[in-house]
This record gives C-alpha cells, structure tokens and sequence, in this order.
C-alpha cells in the first residue's frame, strides 16, 4: 500500500464526544450563551480535532510551497517566472509579507521547494529551505496534462511527508505557496469541482488589466477542453490541472489530518490544494479551518464547496501563507477561552435563570 492511500485510510473524523464535552463546558462560561461566538465554535472544533480540552496549539509552522507553472508561456501573469525564485530567496531572508505575520504570530516558516523553474539547490544544501522537488515546473496544461499521474502522486506523498517529518514538532500547521501564474491552475481546479462558468472562479491575479484577464479566461477553458479533468477523481484533476506545490499542499492537509491535528488553509491557491485533498478524502474537510476570505472573487466558490466559513475577511490576496499566520492567533484566542474562562459554578457567580 502506498503512503498516500495509507494516509487516506487513518484519517478519522473529529472525536464526537470530545466536541460534546468542550461544547458543555463552553456552555457554561461565565458569560452570556454563546457571547464569543465563532471563536467558540472554533475552541469546539479544536476540542474534537485533537481529541482534548486543552487543545495544543503553541508550536505553529507555516509551509510555503514553491513551484512553477507551465502555462505562464501564455502570457496569463503580469511578473515573469523569475520572480518565484527571487522570492523564495526573499523568504529566506526573511523580509516578505509571511515573515513579518508569522513572526507576530509565533510560527516558523518552512520553505520548500516543489518545482521551481531555476536552480535553488544551494538553499536547500545549505538547509534554508526543503527541496521536495518534482521536476523544473509543470507543463504548459493549456496543450497538454499539467503533469504525469505519477508526479501527482509524488507531490501528494511529500506533502504527506513534510507533515510526517513535523509530526514531533508542531502542533498547528498552514498552508502557503509561491508560483507566478498559480492563480490560472487554481481557477481550473475550482470551476472543474463547482462546476462553475471559468469567469466566475477566476480574477485578475497579480493585476492584470481586463484584456489580459478575457484571454487568462480563454486559457483556462482551453485547457479544461484539452484536458477534461474528472471531478471526480481528484488525483486526475491535480495532474491535468493543477501544480507540484498544490499537490504538496493537499498532501500536507492529508497528512495533518491523518495526525490529528488543525490545518490552517490559507487563500485561493491553497483552498484549490484544499479541494484536491477533500476530493482525495472527505473526511479531511474536519481538520481544514479557513482562514480568511480572499478578493479573489474563486475563493469564495471554493469556500462553498469545502462547506467552510473563513475566520477573517480583510482584502487579502498576497497568499504566501499571510492570511493563515494572521488566523493562527485566533486559534490560540479559542483555547484560552475554553481553558482559562471560568464556568458560573466555578466563580460562584449565579446564572441568569437561577
């Protein structure tokens, strides 16, 4: 049996009683029924996705994934392939948007590379970044299938791994990535598994003026047309059209699930990767919690489709894993709120229908 079948085959629901049991204690706060609202439910899920009412939640990671895209050939992005290595080495230096938000929030970063069209090997040598590499960039899925099915099953697998490796160390992961004209991927992914019309999932990326989105939107029917990805089959829709750091982090949400533990996704990419991961294993979707909502008017099809409501909403759309670290704090806000509320008998404080 392959790693990513065995994966599938441990992922359990949340623990129903453990919910029950986080829900009764948070009915009991010395508060109004209910008046933290989401954060409680959220505290209610933590519960049952760890199996404990102290959930773990301090050691964070956040895995951006980097790879590049075949299709940018069509001219679907406004910054040339270049830039994905550029800021990959930018990560490392700690100086992008993801640096600064995951240090506010207390988590690692952990670059890897998943097929990025230059050399970078010297990063991971000198242990800077992870190379989980599939090979230079997909194909151009316009004209032909994104990857082969065995490369989508090898980015799934070290996905898979990346959480495997971590599972000592980190008791929250998320997810982000890097890919010039990774948009253009994740729209195919959305309309393939909503069925919606390819301009309704799809937006302007990294700034493209309206001309330049008519022909990303013409693309990306091209391509579902050469390809017919099959709703499905997950495995079939990543490998026509999708990317090697999609794969890997619908692999990283398989993995994190399968251990038991949250997954913060973050936005529009990730939520395609999300996608992928819940066709592969439904039950996945218990350990997925949405971040934010993106401008990217696709994001929130595929938020629909994955049944999730986003914990924030404030224009993001940079990806990198930004919007996971800034959801992460609420994670923390959630557990504290179940472990150091005290309940009305314990303040001997007296119920309002007493």
């Amino acid at each position: 049996m392959g790693l990513l079948q065995d994966t599938i085959d441990r992922i359990a629901p949340r623990d129903a009683n453990l919910r029950a049991q986080a829900r009764q204690r948070l009915e009991a706060l010395i508060m109004p029924h209910w008046a933290l609202g989401r954060l409680m439910d959220l505290a209610e899920d933590l519960a049952g996705i760890t199996r404990s009412l102290r959930p773990p939640v301090i050691r964070k990671a956040i895995y951006t994934l980097a790879a590049d895209h075949g299709v940018v050939a069509e001219g679907v992005s406004k910054y040339p392939q270049e830039v994905t290595p550029q800021m990959v080495t930018n990560f490392v230096a700690g100086g992008a948007g993801i640096n600064a938000l995951a240090r506010q929030a207390g988590a690692t970063v952990v670059v890897v590379d998943m097929g990025v069209a230059a050399d970078i090997s010297a990063l991971a040598a000198a242990g800077k970044i992870l190379s989980r590499r599939i090979g230079p960039g997909t194909k151009n899925m316009a004209r032909e299938p994104a990857m082969r099915r065995e490369e989508a099953i090898a980015a799934l697998e070290a996905g898979i791994d990346l959480a495997r490796q971590a599972a000592g160390t980190v008791d929250v992961f998320g997810t982000g990535e890097m890919g010039i004209g990774n948009t253009t991927p994740s729209s195919a992914i959305v309309a393939t598994f909503s069925g919606s019309p390819v301009a309704e999932v799809t937006d302007h990326g990294t700034g493209i003026d309206n001309d330049q989105f008519a022909h990303k939107v013409q693309v990306i029917e091209r391509s579902l047309a050469v390809n017919r990805p099959d709703p499905s089959d997950g495995l079939d829709v990543l490998a026509k059209v999708g990317g090697f750091e999609i794969g890997g982090l619908a692999g990283l949400i398989l993995g994190a699930a399968a251990l038991q533990r949250p997954v913060v996704i973050d936005g529009f990419i990730s939520t395609a990767a999300a996608l992928i991961a819940q066709a592969l294993c439904p039950t996945a979707t218990d350990y997925m919690i949405a971040a934010h909502r993106s401008v990217e008017k696709g994001h929130r099809v595929a938020l629909e489709k994955l049944g999730k409501q986003p914990l924030i909403d404030l224009d993001l759309r940079l990806g990198e894993g930004t919007g996971a670290a800034l959801a992460m704090n609420f994670l923390e806000a959630a557990v504290r709120i179940l472990t150091e509320v005290a309940t009305f008998a314990e303040a001997s404080v007296s119920r309002p229908d007493a």
